[in-house]
């Protein structure tokens, strides 16, 4: 389990590493419904990658069973794919990234985060953790890893639920911080990360595409 554990937290960590996604929380928090929205938030990523996780894993182990070459070939094929993916990404990224000196300006759609219910607090941070690309990548290698990784059933889950709950600290920090120092006190220490994560949220992405990009096409190269 641990050589499972240690191929999988590396993709966790880029996973928690969601600029925009902790901007929003981090909005949501500053809101009147703060605390019912900002758990609303976390429980959408929650289950939003526990349900990618869960089906890759399924899926995987299924076509395990279906293939007698095993799932090392599976499993370096996606990789390989998945790896060009984001470096496709990244090359997009910079090709858009803003002027030096200039800020790339949120979604308009934080506008309107004053006036979310917990029921679209829970949508949004389920299309952060389960649909955007980086994520959606991450979480799928990750899995399929775990799927590959010659654990039993029971384990599997473990290190799945390990995959969730690492993945999920970059939403976990600033809901915990409001609810421990309260309203007042969390908004200078939220504050100070929104403008970091805002000024920086493009370099932040293209690097991260670019190195899990290289990491997960050598990885898949050299599986086959």
């Amino acid at each position: 389990m641990g050589g499972a554990i240690g191929e999988m937290l590396p993709l966790a960590i880029g996973i928690a590493i969601s600029p925009l996604a902790i901007v929003a929380v981090i909005l949501i928090l500053t809101t009147p419904r703060a605390r019912t929205n900002g758990l609303a938030f976390l429980g959408g990523w929650l289950l939003a990658l526990a349900v990618v996780g869960g089906v890759v894993l399924a899926v995987t182990d299924a076509a395990e069973s279906a293939d007698s070459s095993g799932p090392r070939t599976i499993v370096a094929v996606l990789t390989i794919a998945l790896g060009v993916l984001l470096l496709v990404l990244a090359w997009r990224g910079f090709r858009g990234r803003p002027a030096p000196g200039e800020e790339a300006p949120l979604p308009k759609w934080m506008a309107a985060l004053d006036r979310f219910t917990p029921v679209r607090s829970l949508a949004v941070a389920a299309l952060f953790a389960g649909v955007k690309p980086k994520n959606l990548i991450l979480t799928a290698t990750a899995a399929a890893g775990i799927a590959g990784s010659g654990l039993g059933g029971a384990q599997q889950v473990v290190v799945l639920l390990l995959l969730i709950l690492v993945a999920s600290v970059g939403i976990i920090a600033p809901v915990a911080v409001y609810f421990l120092m309260g309203e007042e006190k969390s908004a200078r220490v939220l504050g100070g990360w929104k403008t970091w994560l805002v000024a920086n949220n493009s370099t932040v992405m293209i690097v991260l595409f670019v190195v899990f990009g290289v990491v997960l096409l050598g990885n898949g190269i050299g599986g086959l």
